[in-house]
């Protein structure tokens, strides 16, 4: 019997903001090894109109899935805002990039920012130095990743921990808590 290993698994990770949003590609092979790809920073603040962000943030998400061929996306979810006006902004940039994704074929996965830290750093409440840090430990990158994109990966930390937890288990995550 001839065993082959299965592919690795590409995943995108998306830190949404209405003026920069952070992107991550990583590859998970079966042992759970991850490997970065790409990450990178869309910074739109420069745009004349909101409309327009939002169009740079969908455009640019679209030319990174073409050009990468991810397997499935993983997006940080949408927290309280200071105010409603950043709130809305936020909750819009979001949409544009989970469009993108979704325009795009991928299955989409939602974390909080606090099970992302608590994956990744180990404490659900870390500041973005650590989770900066950890993103680089995890990945064996030599140079100091962008915050933004530092949070993009980390997303994509989340789920590939995630997805590997429920394929070795057989219990999808938001299930793990009703078990008794």
């Amino acid at each position: 019997m001839i065993v082959t290993a299965a592919a690795p698994l590409r995943i995108l990770g998306i830190d949404p903001g209405s003026q920069r949003t952070g992107v991550g590609i990583i590859e998970a092979d079966a042992t759970g090894k991850l490997r970065c790809l790409l990450h990178a920073t869309l910074a739109v603040a420069d745009e004349e109109t909101f409309p327009l962000r939002l169009k740079r943030i969908y455009d640019g998400l679209s030319a990174i899935i073409d050009a990468h061929a991810p397997a499935e996306a993983a997006v940080e979810r949408v927290f309280m805002a200071r105010n409603a006006d950043s709130a809305l902004k936020l909750g819009q940039a979001r949409g544009a990039a989970i469009c993108a994704a979704v325009g795009r074929g991928l299955a989409v996965h939602e974390y909080a920012p606090n099970a992302i830290k608590q994956s990744v750093v180990g404490k659900g409440h870390a500041g973005k130095e650590q989770v900066q840090h950890m993103v680089g430990v995890l990945l064996g990158l030599r140079e100091p990743v962008q915050a933004d994109a530092a949070d993009a990966l980390a997303v994509a930390i989340t789920h590939a921990h995630l997805r590997a937890s429920e394929t070795r288990t057989g219990i999808a995550p938001g299930q793990w808590r009703r078990r008794r």
